[in-house]
């Protein structure tokens, strides 16, 4: 049935809700427990609700609705938490941070998105905390440029994987695996952050914490190439970054395929950043 009908006669023509499908908005008043009429507006999004669950002969993939990028909010969070309950954050010299922005996939233009203020308002504000100068109780302003030079992200957004149907997609010298560990993402144009100095820092991490060589991406030259956070959070503060993330299959579908191994690897990565970059950085 069209929502003509079902119009409510006594909305007044061209008001908001008159333009809205009837039946629609008392399944959602029924679902809150409210009277139709409470409602002012809504934002209304669909998406998958099944479990993740295993595939593969050795159940060696994950298969998961929005793995881009809630795996890596996954291991950054749980990374986080487990550099705490390891009791490193008491000895720690400088502030680990978990950031989940909104808005990525069209732009990080937005209050929330990575194109605003703030990850430049945190630090700020935790700098002002930590070294505020008593008279003015505002943060001296060498002190917040030693802090942000000393600074380093991790924009971790997943990678796209070597297909076997579409290999000739990837130059043959970087074709990210699934369950092959982390990939570095580089990019001349400034698509990805990663320059030679955070490449190296994650390297060397990588070999101090037992992990397997982080896997290498570059996209092939006559291709384009999207883009991350990492790039627009550097041109906004000027703190170095590096882009790097899991490599997965089916991208933006509504089911997409990573390695299970991947998750594990790309954890320790993750926690190994809080723990050596700060040990780097003494």
């Amino acid at each position: 049935m069209t929502g003509d009908s079902y119009k409510n006669d006594n909305e007044p023509e061209g008001s908001w809700k008159a333009s809205q499908e009837p039946l629609l908005l008392d399944l959602l008043a029924s679902e809150l427990s409210v009277d139709v009429g409470a409602i002012a507006d809504f934002e209304l999004n669909l998406f998958d609700v099944q479990k993740a669950s295993l595939g593969g002969v050795r159940s060696e993939f994950l298969h998961s609705a929005r793995l881009d990028n809630l795996a890596s909010c996954f291991m950054a969070l749980e990374g986080l938490l487990g550099h705490i309950e390891d009791g490193h954050l008491s000895s720690d010299s400088d502030i680990p941070l978990v950031v989940m922005f909104d808005h990525e996939e069209i732009g990080s233009l937005s209050a929330t998105g990575a194109g605003s203020p703030i990850i430049a308002d945190a630090v700020r504000r935790i700098t002002t905390a930590l070294y505020h100068d008593d008279n003015t109780n505002s943060v001296k302003q060498d002190w917040l440029a030693s802090c942000l030079n000393k600074s380093f992200v991790l924009s971790s957004d997943q990678a796209h994987a070597i297909h076997p149907n579409y290999a000739s997609k990837h130059e043959k010298q970087h074709a990210p695996k699934m369950n092959g560990g982390m990939v570095i993402k580089t990019n001349v144009n400034q698509r990805y952050a990663t320059n030679g100095i955070t490449a190296f820092i994650i390297r060397e991490i990588a070999r101090r914490a037992g992990l397997p060589p982080v896997q290498e991406f570059v996209v092939r030259q006559d291709c384009g190439c999207g883009s991350t956070i990492g790039p627009t959070i550097s041109a906004n503060t000027g703190i170095r970054a590096i882009d790097m993330g899991c490599p997965q299959l089916s991208m933006h579908s509504i089911r997409e395929t990573m390695g299970v191994a991947d998750c594990k690897l790309g954890l320790i990565a993750l926690a190994s950043t809080l723990f050596f970059y700060l040990i780097l950085n003494r």
